[in-house]
């Protein structure tokens, strides 16, 4: 039977396969691919970028998965495994703890509020638990954590303020400029800090401490501020001396006696007491005199 004519052409059956440059046969469409096409299909990207967001996306389905229920919940600690191990073969395993912001005396207890370990897969890190944490220990005001990939955890501390040490009931503390007791924070190692003492002291110490803070000459000699009554201060010298303030208008006794020291040199000849507590007066009883009668002066 004659082939079947298209367009004039006759095509006869069992024709040989048509030929490219050089004898080579086309590829069918249906052959299997190559080595080479292998390769490349099977090539994969393993950048920074593209590991981040398939740890992302991972983290997500997990967190999904975990919202369906107990059964999930199982499902979930599976991924998060998976996710670890996927990790540390990535390199993403911790091996720094950066703290920045601590002081030599908290930063031991900040190390142990942490509690985490090198080579464990940092990806697994629960940043917001390690915060509360670390905000739990006294010392600590204000904390961040930051995950650096591949292998740093960065924590920046922002410590409490040391204000003075408060001393009452017999015990001593070290307190911030809200008055906060600073769990932790031993009074011995703050030989500088000035001292208050009395009930109310730890709260009143903001007010008058930067008054005193003006006056170097006053400040240096202070040894103790004793709170009376918790309604004013008796400012206790290194030397014995007493200085009384009042109750209200500290700032104005201050300045009194700033100009009767500037007048008299007051705070370098000595005196047994200075009584500030009556408005526009100054009652001085010098230090050699054994009679307890002040000497009254107004300026």
């Amino acid at each position: 039977m004659p082939a079947v004519v298209r367009g004039g052409r006759r095509q006869k059956s069992g024709a040989a396969t048509p030929k490219t440059r050089g004898g080579r046969q086309p590829a069918s469409r249906n052959a299997p691919a190559t080595p080479a096409k292998v390769a490349a299909i099977g090539r994969l990207d393993l950048s920074p970028r593209a590991v981040a967001v398939a740890l992302v996306a991972g983290v997500a389905v997990l967190g999904v998965v975990l919202a369906t229920g107990a059964r999930a919940e199982r499902i979930g600690v599976s991924i998060n495994t998976g996710v670890a191990q996927v990790a540390t073969g990535l390199g993403l395993t911790l091996n720094r703890v950066h703290i920045t912001g601590a002081s030599a005396e908290a930063t031991p207890a900040i190390r142990r509020a942490l509690n985490v370990t090198a080579g464990q897969p940092i990806t697994t890190l629960d940043l917001a638990a390690l915060k509360v944490s670390v905000q739990s220990v006294g010392w600590v005001k204000d904390v961040r954590v930051v995950r650096l990939l591949p292998d740093t955890l960065i924590v920046e501390v922002v410590e409490h303020d040391r204000l003075a040490v408060w001393q009452t009931g017999g015990r001593a503390f070290v307190i911030d400029g809200s008055g906060k007791v600073i769990e932790g924070a031993d009074p011995g190692q703050y030989p500088r800090l000035p001292l208050v003492v009395g009930t109310g002291a730890e709260q009143a110490a903001s007010e008058i401490l930067p008054l005193l803070a003006q006056r170097p000459r006053l400040m240096g000699r202070i040894d103790a501020l004793v709170r009376v009554d918790e309604r004013r201060w008796d400012l206790r010298l290194r030397d014995g001396s007493l200085i009384q303030l009042p109750a209200a208008n500290q700032e104005g006794a201050l300045i009194q006696l700033d100009a009767l020291d500037q007048r008299e040199r007051l705070l370098d000849l000595g005196f047994a007491r200075v009584d500030l507590r009556t408005p526009d007066a100054i009652a001085v009883r010098p230090s050699d005199r054994p009679d307890p009668t002040p000497t009254e002066g107004a300026v």
